[in-house]
């Protein structure tokens, strides 16, 4: 089985890594990528472009920022026909649908990752995998991925992502928005003695939590419209769009820093010594 990987990004190279590191026929590309891409695919073996990888592949890995995922597939859906395409990207189950739709005669697996990149020789993050094809990927095991088949069909996987960001990245999103609040209406060192005294496990979640969001709150903004769109009608899909445009701001923060921006707040409240 020839493994492609698009794109190495944190997530993506690190699968990558693991799949060449236990002995995988696996490739990515640096096609449209930066410097820290090829920095995380050093040892790596590369194709060209998109195309040239998902042509040599016999399985794809998609792995990319939410917003990315759809066009992806459009772009390679002539050179994927008779493989295997994995969507592993964080995107809603009719997104998912509509990214299998635009695969025809193509062999298309949903898959959810939760969990952290792979490191080492930990175990990595959980690959819940959902479709008729999902067993098919079953050999992944054998290069230390932790694939789950899980039944449902496609976008079941999908909802499972979902539902966990929607509580863990969800968290993270209050914890910012009450911290920020509370700043600004001078309440900040009381909620914060509050939160010792009476939520010490919630308190340092967060320090954990909150920090660890700043470099990945740009690709957090679309994932979290994604879980408003999964919530569809219910009266909480709302409150994703609000946290969208919380990611968003902190990710234009994080990308031209204020001296009293959002990520200079939060790291007063959560990254105290």
């Amino acid at each position: 089985m020839k493994i492609g990987v698009i794109a190495p990004g944190s997530m993506g190279a690190a699968v990558a890594q693991r799949l060449h590191q236990r002995g995988a026929a696996v490739a990515t590309t640096l096609e449209g990528r930066s410097a820290a891409s090829g920095a995380r695919a050093k040892g790596l073996p590369v194709q060209p472009s998109e195309r040239a990888l998902a042509e040599w592949a016999d399985v794809v890995l998609s792995i990319l920022p939410p917003g990315q995922a759809l066009n992806l597939a459009r772009r390679l859906a002539p050179a994927l026909r008779g493989k295997t395409f994995a969507d592993c990207n964080a995107v809603a189950p009719a997104t998912v649908r509509e990214i299998a739709a635009a695969l025809p005669g193509v062999c298309f697996v949903d898959i959810g990752i939760i969990g952290g990149p792979p490191s080492g020789e930990g175990p990595g993050p959980r690959l819940y995998a959902s479709g008729e094809e999902a067993k098919s990927l079953a050999p992944l095991r054998d290069w230390g991925i932790d694939l789950r088949p899980i039944e449902g069909g496609i976008g079941a996987a999908s909802a499972l992502k979902m539902s966990y960001a929607g509580i863990t990245k969800g968290i993270i999103a209050l914890g910012s928005a009450m911290a920020l609040g509370a700043s600004a209406a001078g309440a900040a060192e009381a909620l914060r003695a509050e939160l010792a005294a009476s939520q010490p496990d919630v308190l340092r979640s967060l320090e954990r939590g909150v920090p660890g969001m700043f470099d990945k709150a740009y690709r957090w903004v679309a994932e979290m419209e994604e879980i408003s769109e999964f919530l569809g009608e219910l009266p909480a899909a709302p409150i994703y769009q609000g946290a969208a445009r919380l990611y968003e701001a902190i990710a234009a923060d994080r990308a031209a820093p204020a001296a009293d921006g959002p990520v200079a707040r939060l790291r007063g409240f959560y990254q105290r010594k």
